[in-house]
């Protein structure tokens, strides 16, 4: 079962943004965008309703340079800018956000913080197998006890002789199933946080998948474990210390996710805009009528606030003048939009609306994920919150 109208799906751009972009950041946008529609339109029903990631894709992200576009060309990455990253994303989660969510954790939360904390030989010898999907990634941090409060995680990374001991457990982890290395953080016999890569195949390292999701499901999720797993010297993390490490590289992620977000938003748009044309009521289209073309309008005002919140944010991030809590915001109001106009144009089209023929139930599920992980509803409004009052109000 196919995407009804996503062979002709060529975005929404009201304000005409792409003038802003680059000759080559339009070409990235484009060449995605027709990967997507050959390649994920035509499976990714299927895959959701079955529940199954459809792994073959990951080399094929890899030859697309969706994998690590922001990590320089020396280490297999495609050297480009964040504004190029952000409409990778957007176009990827316009497909899906289980397969936005593997190459944005390949790309933001392991071959990120490899390139970013890592030694010279943990680069070389990682970074190209991940960019080119010959290796899968995953990143723990989030553990069954501690979500939001990454700070009291309980992992442990206890150092004995000239090697480690990682016991601990960490959950809801996208691709861990089946992650090749995974980047997890823990703390050591001080309570400071470290990082370490954890290979497939070391013994006491386990990997079981979550299985129930109402959500992402054509994404893989799953736990890591670790009990009594020897990490050698070299699979330290040297330039990891302190939990602002795990916390910059989710930083690139939500940054990745605020413009993933539009990719769904305006899949669910174009379809209810091509069925609201075709649907006949009372004699005339759905869209001849004045409430369709409400919502319609209100839902492409939404989108095009929405493409420009992640547009500036993405020239900040350029400039390096980008903070966390800018980030924030993007992340925040984005899902939020794309959550909401998922949920106006499943009403819209009535009870084809649930059907598989158009995208917005098996967007909406996705999206309630979206809106939970790296970094909750909330704790964002509370990021935004502490940075225009200047008063910490998370305790």
């Amino acid at each position: 079962m196919s995407n009804r109208y996503a062979t002709t799906f060529r975005g929404f751009d009201y304000l005409n943004i792409s003038e802003q972009l680059t000759p080559e950041q339009r070409h990235i946008r484009e060449s995605v965008r027709q990967w997507v529609t050959q390649s994920i339109s035509p499976i990714i029903e299927d895959c959701a309703e079955r529940n199954e990631f459809p792994r073959h894709l990951v080399k094929e992200l890899g030859a697309l340079g969706a994998l690590g576009p922001h990590i320089p060309q020396e280490y297999g990455g495609g050297g480009l800018d964040q504004i190029s990253y952000g409409l990778i994303m957007q176009e990827l989660e316009r497909g899906d956000s289980g397969i936005r969510s593997c190459a944005s954790v390949q790309s933001s939360l392991v071959m990120y913080p490899i390139w970013k904390y890592g030694s010279e030989a943990q680069k070389q010898h990682f970074l190209p197998k991940l960019a080119k999907g010959e290796y899968l990634g995953s990143f723990g941090l989030t553990e069954p006890n501690h979500g939001s409060d990454p700070a009291s995680m309980e992992t442990r990374l206890i150092k004995q002789g000239d090697q480690y001991i990682l016991n601990g457990a960490k959950m809801w982890i996208t691709n861990a199933p089946l992650c090749d290395v995974a980047v997890v953080w823990a703390k050591n016999e001080k309570g400071h946080v470290v990082g370490c890569l954890v290979e497939r195949g070391m013994p006491g390292f386990t990997t079981p998948e979550i299985k129930g999701k109402w959500s992402l499901r054509a994404s893989i999720t799953g736990e890591l474990i670790f009990q009594d797993v020897i990490i050698p010297e070299e699979n330290i993390l040297p330039e990891a210390r302190g939990l602002k490490a795990p916390l910059s590289c989710l930083s690139t992620a939500r940054y990745g996710i605020s413009w993933g977000a539009l990719g769904a938003a305006m899949d669910c748009l174009h379809h209810a805009l091509e069925y609201s044309k075709e649907r006949m009521q009372f004699g005339k289209p759905l869209a001849a009528f004045q409430l369709t073309q409400k919502k319609l309008a209100e839902m492409l005002t939404d989108i095009t606030q929405a493409q420009l919140l992640a547009l500036q944010v993405g020239k900040l991030y350029n400039e390096g003048k980008v903070t966390p809590a800018h980030i924030s915001m993007a992340k925040r109001n984005n899902v939020e939009m794309a959550l909401r106009t998922a949920r106006e144009c499943r009403q819209l089209c009535g009870a084809m609306g649930i059907s598989g023929e158009l995208p917005f139930m098996r967007h909406a599920m996705n999206l309630e994920s979206v809106i939970t992980y790296e970094g909750t509803h909330e704790v964002h409004l509370l990021i935004t919150g502490m940075d225009l009052t200047g008063i910490n109000a998370f305790s």
